[in-house]
């Protein structure tokens, strides 16, 4: 287990902290000790001002190659006000009223006195890992501003300073998990899954397999809902095993994540390129990836419809950039529908992707990890329905399915779904593909493909939960500990 040490520059301060509390003067001369255990710093010192001892108290733990809390780059990032935030209406658990009465809320390694400001706090503290954080709300008409500076800790008044004191005490005893308890494991892998996600990416039955597989490699997994991961170094690697999204803490944590060198799946990059089918056709254009004929559209002017229609035969397919699970996804069938529905996307988009429709009982589906084919599906549409979802049915959501080797997929699907995710990285995809008179039409890459006991594994059985485990003890063992 590591050694936590709180650095202070106010020695009254220190007294006060009954935990390990040093001086910036003892950290600058007492350290590195010979064969010390692995340390990490909460740097607890003034860090407002460039050069000053909490800029250099965290300079030197990285150099010592120490844990740091806060980083040089969070520090000069905080400094240039470029932390800022904005949290929109809908996802206050307050009134706007309320925050204008009272602007301003104290953070302390992500917790906060008040919890109707759990939320802002938690996302504050992930972009800005800093020890104490001081929000200052802006109210407007469809949300909030929020200002994120550092906040030093003698400047605060006796009970937020008490507040503070308390919560960094629990957090050196109680928050980072303990090392060699029971059995021993090499890696530490934090699996993020949200249990109360109604179409997640992995069902319990296969989180458990994933569980078993680290387990045989060394690796343990611990399976973790988002409010549990403000702590992210303490692990080794974070896999994503939640529906991701842009403006959203999967691809925040896992930022944060690679920022502080975990390995990753799925990596920030992939997140940024699959979430956004814009990127995504855009790149397939330029690679000659094929795909069906796509267009972008920014406006639902009569001029740009007619131009659409002139390029495509109804029905045509209408997506929104971001989406999974073929949600934002319309098919509309003349030119009433298409103005309605374009006027409504792009309401929430500044573009919007028109696609050519293309009709097959089956989509593909192949998995891949690394650049090399792990698992094949065929998934049928829905029951009367033109998609493999139908979320306006409950009773049939979703189709059939069929699971197969990839030796028994046709050579250009495999060909093109290979081509496919290296247009994105070698992390670990689902290639949607057309077939359709020996031809291949990629749809798009999504970085968190669904792996589902009963589905997906179908043919591989537990080997496909062995196979993605042991691609992150290789890379762990590249990064090395």
């Amino acid at each position: 287990m590591k050694e936590t040490l709180f650095v202070i520059d106010d020695e009254q301060l220190r007294s006060q902290l009954r935990l390990n509390a040093i001086s910036f003067d003892t950290y600058l001369k007492d350290y590195p000790k010979l064969n010390e255990p692995k340390i990490r710093i909460i740097n607890l010192c003034d860090t407002g001002r460039y050069l000053s001892q909490g800029y250099y108290c965290s300079l030197l733990a990285e150099a010592r190659g120490h844990e740091v809390l806060p980083s040089i780059k969070v520090i000069n990032a905080l400094r240039a006000n470029t932390g800022n935030i904005w949290v929109d209406a809908k996802d206050l658990s307050i009134e706007l009223c309320d925050v204008e009465s009272n602007p301003v809320q104290v953070v302390c390694m992500g917790e906060v006195a008040d919890e109707r400001y759990r939320k802002i706090a938690d996302r504050a503290f992930q972009e800005n890992p800093a020890p104490i954080l001081q929000l200052r709300f802006y109210a407007e008409a469809s949300g909030l501003t929020v200002s994120i500076k550092s906040c030093d800790l003698s400047h605060l008044e006796e009970e937020l300073r008490a507040f503070c004191l308390s919560v960094l005490e629990d957090y050196s005893r109680k928050h980072w998990r303990k090392r060699g308890v029971g059995k021993k494991y090499r890696w530490e892998l934090a699996m993020l899954a949200n249990p109360a996600e109604l179409v997640p990416p992995s069902n319990k039955g296969a989180l458990s397999q994933f569980v078993k597989a680290g387990e045989k490699l060394g690796i343990r997994v611990q399976q973790l809902p988002a409010q549990e991961l403000r702590f992210i170094n303490q692990y080794d690697g974070l896999f994503i095993r939640e529906t991701t999204a842009i403006d959203h803490h999967t691809y925040r944590l896992a930022c944060q994540a690679e920022q502080q060198g975990l390995i990753v799946i799925d990596d920030p990059d992939s997140i940024l390129r699959c979430c956004n089918k814009v990127f995504l056709h855009d790149a397939f254009n330029y690679r000659k990836v094929p795909s069906l004929k796509t267009q972008f559209i920014s406006d639902a002017s009569s001029e740009t419809l007619s131009k659409l229609e002139e390029c495509f035969d109804f029905p045509i397919v209408l997506k929104m950039p971001e989406g999974s699970f073929s949600k934002g996804v319309f098919k509309v069938k003349d030119s009433a529908e298409l103005k309605r529905v374009a006027k409504d996307l792009l309401n929430e988009s500044a573009l919007v992707l028109a696609q050519e429709y293309l009709f097959t009982e089956y989509d593909w589906r192949i998995g891949v990890l690394n650049g090399r084919a792990l698992y094949a599906c065929r998934y049928y549409m829905a029951r009367n329905h033109w998609q493999i979802y139908n979320h306006g049915s409950k009773r049939y959501f979703s189709g059939g399915f069929d699971a197969l080797p990839t030796f028994e997929v046709p050579r250009h699907v495999l060909e093109a779904a290979l081509k496919a995710a290296a247009v994105v990285g070698s992390g670990l995809y689902g290639i949607d593909i057309k077939e359709v008179d020996g031809k291949a039409y990629v749809l798009e890459v999504n970085d968190n493909p669904s792996i589902e006991s009963g589905v997906e594994d179908k043919y591989l059985g537990k080997e496909l939960y062995m196979q993605i485990m042991s691609e992150f003890s290789r890379r762990l063992e590249l990064r090395g500990r």
